[in-house]
Order: structure tokens, then sequence, then C-alpha cells
């Protein structure tokens, strides 16, 4: 055999990852180097920086002819499924934002709301196609409880169209109706529920998603409902965060907004779909570009800095990203090929400071982290739970020494003072084999590099490091399944989401990356200034 060269461990590697071993005689092997600079933290995330959505789209919402949303809906969800149920609660908490297009429709089933409480009707004639739907207080008692019982901590995305009228250039002009808004965080208050975050509005900042709301309005609608929350929670603690404004980024929007909210904002809020429609067939090819994903660290970085520059005390999130607008596809947004993004995504968020990152969706569409019909976890769901799991609160700048097809990111560990890298490989014939440098004095033109293997490695008079790779079932991208060290991931009879068990590798050896797969990789005992 040609491999009969490498370590036994290494061919170990190889193997779990190559069901099919022609494969493995195809692959070819490059060598590489992770630098990782450990002296200080780049960016710090939340403790729940893995976030997810629940949106209000019916069953009749559907995409280029298909309908992907099903009973996913805040108002239709089945509350009782324990797949679902147990998938959120192993994430001790998930933070989950409940938002999404037809948020600025809703009116809440309040004691002074008059109108009947009527579900959303399609009317093609009509703003977002539909009409005003309601939340009654009913369906939102059980929601609390299910919040409640799960451990999920709640962001709740309220309706900023309210009093406006839209002109016919599509501006929203009017100061916010908070009345019905109002009447419903009393309602919560008095009723012992608990709501972490109130966002205003979605999708109205910059040109807007349908319409429009100025930057100096939204500043005074901001400070509104900083107002309010502020009067209601004056004797309950803690009290909610007051997040804005839940779109797209626009600079100038974002900087006027950011200036004008003064002190009434906790953290401001973007949303992301850098990969174009749904339909689009290079979604694919997009991801598996290093180039393409690069492109959007240019957002986080101006964002950055607006926050940087201007008066505002609020953090950067992002609120909503889906990847591919109008529900995402099947077979590439919930299959094995989009954790390459999300994952990288997670990670160049974290190197640029943002503190939350909201998935799209938690369940619905073709991108949720749940299958929609059958509440089975699909790729995704596992790749945010690892990242749960094994990566810290701080990130490190990280680079790699060799093909650009691969992409790392370095946190302080979850559950030690150690590191843990993230790798993954986005080429399809090329298996890495890479050695991990740790630079603590980060000088791009003079490097003082410290070899992992003469820090402190010794645990319990061994020498071992976790490691976690990821791979599509028969090497399919399409695939739903996903391996964790060549075993799928599935719940079992019960609805209890799978345990993730590493294999423990001997610190001494490099780290291998085989085609097209991911690898966590948790060193438990490399200390770095940073994470001590």
């Amino acid at each position: 055999m040609a491999c009969r060269h490498i370590s036994v461990i290494v061919l170990f590697l190889w193997v779990f990852q190559f069901p099919d071993k022609s494969a493995v005689s195809s692959a070819v092997e490059e060598k590489g180097t992770v630098f990782v600079y450990g002296r200080a933290a780049v960016g710090t995330v939340d403790e729940d920086f893995i976030c997810a959505t629940l949106d209000w789209w019916p069953p009749q919402k559907c995409d280029y002819g298909t309908c992907a949303w099903d009973h996913a809906s805040i108002l239709n969800l089945d509350l009782n499924n324990t797949i679902f149920q147990n998938a959120i609660r192993e994430f001790a908490p998930l933070k989950i934002r409940i938002g999404g297009t037809l948020q600025d429709l809703v009116i809440y089933e309040t004691p002074d709301q008059k109108q009947p409480c009527l579900p959303f009707t399609q009317n093609t004639s009509l703003l977002f196609g539909y009409t005003q739907g309601c939340l009654s207080m009913h369906r939102w008692n059980q929601l609390n409880d299910f919040f409640r019982k799960t451990g999920a901590k709640v962001i709740f995305g309220l309706n900023a169209l309210s009093g406006r009228n839209i002109q016919p250039n599509g501006e929203a002009v009017g100061a916010w109706d908070y009345s019905n808004a109002e009447s419903f965080i009393r309602y919560i208050v008095q009723n012992n529920h608990t709501v972490d975050g109130w966002e205003l509005g979605n999708e109205l900042c910059g040109s807007g998603v349908g319409t429009r709301v100025a930057a100096s309005q939204y500043a005074t609608d901001t400070i509104a409902l900083r107002n309010i929350v502020n009067r209601v929670y004056k004797d309950v603690s803690p009290m909610p965060l007051v997040i804005g404004p839940g779109g797209f980024f626009d600079a100038a929007w974002f900087t006027e907004y950011l200036n004008k909210t003064e002190d009434s904002l906790n953290a401001t809020t973007r949303h992301i779909y850098d990969l174009g429609p749904g339909v689009d067939q290079h979604l694919i090819e997009k991801i598996l570009n290093p180039s393409y994903l690069d492109q959007e660290a240019v957002t986080f970085r101006d964002l950055k800095n607006i926050i940087n520059n201007s008066s505002t005390k609020a953090v950067a999130w992002v609120g909503e990203a889906g990847g591919a607008y109008n529900s995402g596809r099947n077979l590439v947004s919930n299959a094995f090929v989009y954790s390459f993004w999300y994952l990288d995504q997670l990670g160049m968020a974290s190197v640029y400071d943002t503190k939350t990152y909201c998935r799209q969706s938690l369940i619905g569409g073709n991108y949720g982290l749940l299958n929609t019909t059958n509440f089975t976890p699909n790729p995704d769901y596992y790749s945010a739970l690892i990242w749960r799991r094994l990566m810290g609160r701080k990130a490190l700048f990280t680079s790699f020494s060799g093909t650009k097809k691969i992409r790392s990111y370095t946190h302080c560990a979850r559950q030690s003072k150690g590191i843990t890298v993230l790798l993954m490989n986005l080429d399809n014939t090329t298996t890495v084999v890479a050695k991990v440098e740790l630079n603590n004095t980060f000088s791009l033109r003079h490097r003082k590099i410290v070899s992992t293997s003469q820090l402190p490695w010794v645990s319990n008079g061994e020498t071992q490091r976790e490691e976690y790779h990821l791979t599509a079932k028969d090497g399919d991208l399409h695939s739903r399944t996903m391996l964790l060290n060549g075993k799928a991931l599935q719940v079992n009879s019960a609805g209890d989401i799978p345990p993730l068990e590493p294999i423990h590798v001997n610190s001494t050896e490099p780290i291998t990356i085989a085609p097209y797969s991911i690898v966590f990789v948790h060193m438990p005992n490399v200390v770095v200034p940073a994470c001590a």
C-alpha cells in the first residue's frame, strides 16, 4: 500500500473518514502549520454565543414552488415534541430570537387590544404578502412554559411598523405606536414571565426589505422602547436588553442610528444572507471558495469600527443569518456542506468581537438546525453543539500556512485552561497534515514561535489531545447525516441527543484533516496567557 509510511494513528484517522478505500489511495497529502497567537484574545463572545431563531411563517410560505415551513411557526409549533425539547436543553442555555419578516405585522392579544385575534392570511396585494396576524396570550403562555422548561433565553422581536404610514417610495413615516407593545411587555412582567431582550423591528434599516424607516426616527423609537423597559421593569431584576435594528448593514444608516440612540441600546443586530437566493445553483461553489467566504469579513470589520468610533455602548450581534435567503435550499442548507459556511461564520464573527450569532432558523425552512417535519437534528445542529461544548468565550488570532483550502479558528477551551482549534478542509482530494505552533509575540514581520511540543502537555502521565472529526455520510456533501469520528450522529428511540465523544490522540502526532472534513481539536494542557 502507498500509505504504509504513515503512522498507525494517522492511518486510523484516514480510514474512519473514508469508508470508500479508493478515496484513501487517491487522496493527496499536504503539510501545513496552524499559528495561534496566545498572548491576548482578539475577540470575546457571550457565554451563550450560539443563538437560533423561531419565525412566524405559516405553512403557506413557499419559495420557488417549494413550501418548506410546514408547522414550524411560533404560532403552530408542537411544543411537546421530545426531540425538540431535548435539542434545546443540550445547549444549557440556547438563546432563541423570536422574529422574522412577519413580526412587523403581529399584534398582541393583551386585555386592552380590541381587534379580533386572527391568524396570518395570505394576500399578495399587501406588504409582505400577508394580513396582520395575532399572538394570543394563551399561545404566549404555552411558549413561556416551553422556554422555561427547556432553559432557553428569549429575545423577542417587536412590531416596529405599528402606527406608521407606508409611502409610495417605500418609506415608513411617523413615530412608532408602542401602545400594544407596551401592553404586552407589561403582561410579561405582571405574570412573572421572562424575556431576556426586546428587539425593535425586522429589516427596516438602510434600504429596508419591503419598507424602511429613517435612522433618526428609528433611534427615537429605540429610546422610546428603552423608556418603556425602564418603567415596566423598574422593580424587576435583571432588566432585559434593548436591541435593534435587526436588519441588513448599511454603514451610513448604522452610524447615524448608533450615535443617536445614545445609551439606550445594548446590542445592535444585523442580518446575513451572503450566499444569495436559495434558488442559486452555485451555493456549494460559494461555500467551498475561501475567497468568497472572506468577503463577509469586511462587514464584520466595518460594524466593529463604527461601534468603536461612536458614542454607543452597544455591542455587535448577528441577529439572523440563514446564508441563503428565501428559506435556503433543500439538501444544501440542511445538509453537511452547510457546516463549512456556518462554522466559518461563527469563527469569523468571534474574531470581530461579535457577541451573539443567531442562526436562521432553529426549525423551519430549508436552513433549520432541526428537521422541519420530525425535529431530528440536521448536521449544523451538531456543529453548533460541538462549538458550544468546546469553544470558550475568547477568540485567538489564528493563521494557517499551507493550502488556502484550510479554514482555521482557535478559542480558549470551554472545558479547560487549554485551547480548542477548529480546522475545516474545503478541498475534495487533499488530506492536510498540520502541526500547531504558538506565537506569543505576534509580530507579522518577526515571529518568535514556541512549538507546542515544548509546552506542558502531560495529563495523568499521558500526552493526549481530544479530536472530533466531522464528515458526511458516504462522503456525500448533500447528506443530512453527519458522522463524528466515523459514527453517525442520530437520536435514539427515546428522542435523546447522542453523546459527542472524541478520539484521543498522542499530542506529538500532527493533526490530520481529511478532504471535505471538519476537525475540532481540544488541547487541554496547552497553556497560553490569554486563556490562563
